[in-house]
């Protein structure tokens, strides 16, 4: 029997990118999956196209949350894995010329959503006394380029966040980890207003490590792990 057979699993930002890759493997590995993301025809189209469930919210959106955790649980009565991948650029250039909708909206977006969902789920994951929250953060958490240093402060939130939530979380059972992809071909670029990318990294390659973190055995956790494209030059401050 497969590991992640049969596990309820919620994934944020799951009809593009690394969160659609994550949705197709868990799904095709028996996990029963739920995709979550703002559009709805897209959502729609996405979660008959893998063959899971899915659920139209705003992650930046406190309350929704709440109603998140309120069918998933009216479903399926337990989650098992809760993957935190929705995030975006917003707007990727030097700090002076970001509006404040645009600084609010990039921190709100990649780090409040995280701690909203881990502020709504952590109690369901205590009284379970298990299960696994992963976090996806970025490179940017690590090292800083010219532009990125609104969003490279979110995702370094999301990392310190992930290690004190373990921390919280660790005497119930519970797995923390925060997975820091490089850059790849995904829909950041075009939403953030900045060129493409050609670097070799898939959203399948972040797709197999998230599946490795939550298949290992309940007695072993990744505290943080980063994967990079072999062909990406890794030159920051």
């Amino acid at each position: 029997m497969k590991t992640i057979e049969n596990k309820v699993v919620f994934i944020t930002g799951g009809t593009s990118g690394y969160g659609e890759a994550m949705a197709r493997l868990f799904t095709q590995e028996g996990a029963k999956v739920i995709i979550a993301a703002r559009k709805e025809n897209e959502l729609a189209e996405k979660s008959k196209e893998i063959g899971c469930d899915a659920l139209k919210m705003d992650v930046t959106d406190f309350d929704a949350w709440g109603k998140a955790k309120a069918y998933i649980l009216e479903k399926y009565g337990r989650i098992d894995v809760l993957i935190n991948n929705a995030g975006g650029g917003v707007a990727i250039k030097p700090v002076s010329e970001q509006t404040r909708e645009e600084i609010d909206r990039a921190i709100k977006l990649n780090l409040n959503s995280v701690i909203y969902a881990a502020h709504t789920f952590a109690p369901v994951f205590m009284e379970q006394k298990g299960g696994s929250i992963v976090n996806i953060s970025s490179v940017c958490a690590h090292h800083c380029w010219p532009e990125w240093s609104v969003y490279a402060s979110a995702k370094a939130g999301v990392l310190n966040f992930s290690k004190g939530l373990y921390n919280e979380l660790q005497p119930y059972g519970v797995r923390v980890s925060c997975l820091i992809p490089a850059a790849a071909a995904t829909r950041f670029q075009k939403e953030s207003g900045i060129p493409d990318v050609d670097n070799i990294l898939g959203t399948e390659d972040i797709a197999q490590t998230a599946l490795f973190i939550c298949t290992l055995p309940p007695r072993a956790v990744v505290e943080e792990v980063t994967v990079w494209g072999i062909d990406q030059v890794v030159n920051p401050l």
